[in-house]
């Protein structure tokens, strides 16, 4: 099958937040990236698509998420390598709140004393590389060292980095849920790769009224790595299945975006107890009064 490169210089900015909106959806490219140039600090975005890309969606997505045109180039890329696996293949297993997350082409050895997930490249966003699953990865690890929650949620769960993170270390349920079919079935099949199958449930749901998981409420772990305006939106949802001294985790958050996501947390009863940046993005850490 014929594959394409689509690209367009960005900034930083721009080509983060155009990246997330490509990965929510399915319909578009098989994957997706941010990176600089260093040698001239230009950043550019990038997608790898089945031939031809549909560029009258590429732009329209562009239009809503940046405010704007861009102008994308498309150039065929060797259709006999797997894309998909390939833009990961490079990159180095990630330490992060003590768990390491490496993919099944690291032939290295497993340090000890880490929590290790195996997680491929896949159709769904989550390998553990960026900034906002490392953000989360440490801030399980500091709200675990603290207390030991017992009803556990994942909002957006991607390929379930952080869900199986939480089974790992409590060997409890989570419920991890996602817009995207293709998310879900993801995190099952790396849930059971990764010795968790039993504990992780998956639900395909948009927003948190799905029965499974208002059915389980009160929460008290929460964990969400999506984006700044979902996360708003969610606020008040949030509050109604979080119990009270419960602890919620968001990220996908820009810095220049949080003090707006925490106000919306704080109308619903929650407090900033923590926030962790790692480059342009944050990781916040709220309680329930």
């Amino acid at each position: 099958m014929p594959v394409d490169q689509l690209s367009a210089p960005l900034t930083k900015e721009q080509a983060y937040a155009l990246v997330d909106a490509v990965m929510e959806r399915d319909d578009l490219a098989l994957t997706a990236s941010a990176h600089e140039n260093e040698e001239t600090g230009e950043w550019f975005f990038e997608a790898t698509c089945d031939s031809p890309p549909d560029l009258e969606s590429f732009s329209e997505l562009a239009r809503q998420t940046l405010g704007g045109a861009v102008d994308f180039s498309v150039a065929p890329i060797d259709p006999e390598i797997n894309w998909v696996a390939k833009s990961l293949e490079g990159l180095a297993p990630v330490i992060a709140g003590g768990f390491y997350v490496y993919g099944s082409h690291e032939t290295g050895p497993i340090p000890g004393g880490l929590t290790a997930m195996r997680i491929d490249a896949a159709q769904a966003f989550g390998t553990g590389h960026h900034e906002t699953t490392t953000g989360c990865l440490e801030a399980i690890d500091k709200v675990l060292k603290r207390r030991r929650p017992r009803v556990l949620l994942d909002v957006g769960t991607g390929t379930g980095v952080l869900a199986i993170a939480l089974a790992k270390r409590l060997r409890l349920p989570v419920i991890a849920s996602d817009i995207d079919p293709i998310a879900v079935k993801t995190t099952l099949e790396n849930a059971e790769q990764n010795g968790v199958g039993k504990f992780i449930i998956g639900i395909e749901a948009t927003g948190l009224t799905n029965p499974t998981i208002a059915g389980n409420a009160p929460y008290d772990l929460i964990v969400a790595n999506i984006l700044a305006g979902p996360l708003t939106a969610l606020a008040p949802a949030m509050g109604r299945v979080a119990q009270r001294g419960a602890t919620i985790i968001l990220s996908g958050i820009l810095e220049h975006q949080a003090r707006g996501v925490i106000n919306a947390y704080q109308r619903q009863g929650m407090i900033l107890t923590e926030k962790l940046q790692r480059k342009d993005w944050t990781t916040l850490i709220l309680q329930m009064r």
